[in-house]
């Protein structure tokens, strides 16, 4: 039981806040990277569609080298170093069976978050990523911990309408 506030992002949304509270969201090939400082006890969380903003248009955090740097830097407003962050990520499902080898997203999504981190020197102490169903998580900042669900594609869909 999650007590204090709960905080739902949808993508290209970043939120950090301090226990008690969780932050949640429900993926598909969309990626998540969870953020905990376990010296003070907070966490952040991202919620990404694409890997690469391509520079056209506003540099969104719903591009994964635009959402991680930027919950990166927002951690460190609140305090954080790189040396007392650690990193879960999640989703970066293929939900779609047809899809050809140039278009997962999904494996890219994973790929970029992994890449960031490393560049970052953040550990990354626990991942769930890839395969054919989504998810849905919550962080649970008081604790440190991550709780998942998988749902089916009709599951999503029938949430985000």
């Amino acid at each position: 039981m999650i007590h204090g506030n709960s905080t739902f992002i949808h993508v290209g949304q970043i939120h950090v806040d301090s226990a008690p509270a969780a932050i949640s969201t429900v993926l598909g090939s969309c990626v998540a990277v969870c953020l905990y400082d376990i010296k003070l006890g907070i966490g952040g969380m991202n919620h990404y569609l694409l890997p690469f903003w391509n520079g056209n248009g506003l540099q969104s955090p719903k591009f994964g080298n635009i959402a991680i740097p930027k919950l990166i830097e927002t951690m460190m407003m609140h305090g954080s170093s790189e040396r007392t962050l650690q990193a879960k990520i999640f989703g970066g499902a293929s939900m779609n069976i047809s899809v050809t080898e140039a278009m997962m997203i999904g494996q890219k999504n994973i790929l970029v978050a992994k890449e960031i981190l490393k560049e970052y020197n953040i550990a990354l102490v626990a991942e769930d990523v890839g395969g054919q169903q989504g998810r849905k998580i919550q962080f649970d900042i008081e604790r440190g911990k991550v709780l998942l669900k998988y749902v089916t594609r009709s599951d999503m869909i029938s949430r985000s309408e």
